[in-house]
């Protein structure tokens, strides 16, 4: 199934498409959240802090697979958008080949690596061998993350949001399941987590791939469709490298970030891993929506349909606000419980660590919010160079305050970081976005 987001009402249309990837992307998160559920529940502290460190760094070959979905997103919108099938065909083709090349790269690097990466970031020494070990396991399931990454990018740029969610909701649930069944009836620890993960992943990207690949099928095309193109190739990377180095840059910060918490001993670390973890399911789906926003400003620019683009502009920040408010409210209110989810037996350090950074950070969710729908924008028009300008300010902000303010102010310092880098960020993403107006986007994509 396909949608033309450059018809009907915008706001209707950029609805209806992005609540499906919200709820694909709550699901996705339910990966990393079962993850550190079972972890801190069935196998312990030590355990929830070796899954969260490791997660800083699995965060580096994320930024990686999510540049290539972008890449390939925003190029097949603009393509499907102009309805040049023949090339946004090449384009998909052209992707996948690109895409297994660096995959293949990064497992190389990352087994030979992941030692050297955990002492990098001051891994403690009695959780080094967990954390290595659910890190090596994940980095061989890196081919499922990447390719998967490219089929719902596919997917959502011809505007079907909902095949997507349904992969996930169902690997998600099993994964949950899997998670608990190899750790507590095989007693598989840190390890039985990652390869449960691992095999859920992977049957659900061998499916995705099989229905991209037959839905491509399916579209009619005249004459030949090459299967390799250098002008796409390029044309993808102008989005895709800059994504790429955006969220892999966000990445290196995070770790070094991780480091300086890691100073502060395991119980901190433990605190941080479950407050982070309900951080990111938020900024994530956030991100996501963004996305849904490229994705829209990708066709409709395609068509040449720019008066769109504020109006998508609009109805993805009410979307979003929407979303922040109970997210907001039940983080701030409530943290105290959903930290307790991921802590079997906590420490008055690990819990109090985990509810201050939720509610120091949720009330700026809507800060957040409002620069990521801008960013979505600037993605979905082809404009990097600004968008890369307002992501490393707040990337650069917040790990330089958090290791000034730590000094002062200890790990209340570190959290304070995220809301300064956040609202400067956002001041500058609305402002090189110019709220989605259509003279900012006066001409087609090539």
């Amino acid at each position: 199934m396909t949608k033309d987001l450059t018809v009907g009402d915008p706001a209707k249309a950029l609805r209806s498409f992005c609540i499906p990837l919200l709820g694909s992307i709550v699901f996705q998160q339910l990966y990393n959240l079962a993850d550190s559920f079972t972890a801190g529940k069935f196998v312990g502290e030590d355990a929830l802090a070796a899954v969260g460190n490791s997660y800083e760094i699995t965060l580096i070959f994320l930024a990686f697979a999510f540049g290539c979905n972008i890449g390939c997103s925003v190029t097949v919108s603009q393509l499907f958008g102009a309805k040049r099938l023949n090339d946004m065909k090449t384009a998909v083709y052209t992707t996948l080949f690109a895409t297994g090349a660096l995959c293949l790269l990064l497992m190389g690097g990352g087994l030979l690596f992941s030692a050297d990466l955990l002492r990098l970031i001051h891994t403690p020494e009695n959780i080094m061998a967990d954390s290595k070990r659910y890190l090596d396991i994940y980095i061989w399931g890196l081919p499922f993350v990447f390719f998967y990454n490219i089929a719902t990018g596919i997917f959502s740029a011809l505007g079907d949001s909902k095949t997507p969610f349904y992969f996930l909701a169902a690997s998600s649930v099993a994964n949950i399941g899997a998670d608990i069944l190899f750790v507590t009836a095989f007693d598989m620890g840190v390890s039985g987590v990652a390869w449960a993960t691992f095999i859920c992943q992977g049957i659900s990207c061998l499916l995705a791939m099989a229905v991209v690949l037959r839905r491509l099928q399916r579209i009619r095309t005249e004459g030949y469709t090459p299967m390799f193109s250098m002008h796409l190739l390029r044309r993808i990377a102008v989005i895709a490298i800059p994504s790429i180095l955006q969220q892999s840059f966000i990445s290196v910060g995070n770790i070094i970030i991780q480091g300086i918490i890691n100073d502060f001993g395991s119980a901190v670390t433990a605190g941080y891993a479950a407050a982070v973890k309900l951080n990111n399911l938020v900024i994530t789906s956030l991100t996501t929506l963004g996305n849904g926003v490229s994705n829209f400003t990708a066709q409709n620019l395609g068509a040449g349909k720019l008066s769109r683009i504020r109006d998508g502009f609009r109805a993805g920040v009410q979307l979003v606000w929407i979303v922040c408010v109970p997210v907001a409210l039940l983080y701030f209110f409530a943290g105290r419980w959903l930290v307790y989810v991921f802590l079997d037996h906590p420490t008055g350090t690990a819990m109090d660590v985990g509810i201050r950074f939720l509610q120091i950070v949720s009330p700026f969710y809507f800060v957040v919010s409002a620069k990521l729908i801008s960013d979505g924008v600037l993605r979905g028009a082809g404009r990097m160079q600004t968008f890369m300008i307002a992501t490393f300010t707040d990337l650069i902000l917040r790990v330089v305050l958090a290791k000034l303010l730590s000094a002062h102010f200890g790990t209340t310092g570190i959290w304070a970081a995220w809301p300064i880098g956040w609202t400067v960020a956002m001041i500058l993403s609305v402002l090189f976005s110019r709220g989605g107006d259509p003279r900012y986007y006066s001409r087609k994509a090539d």
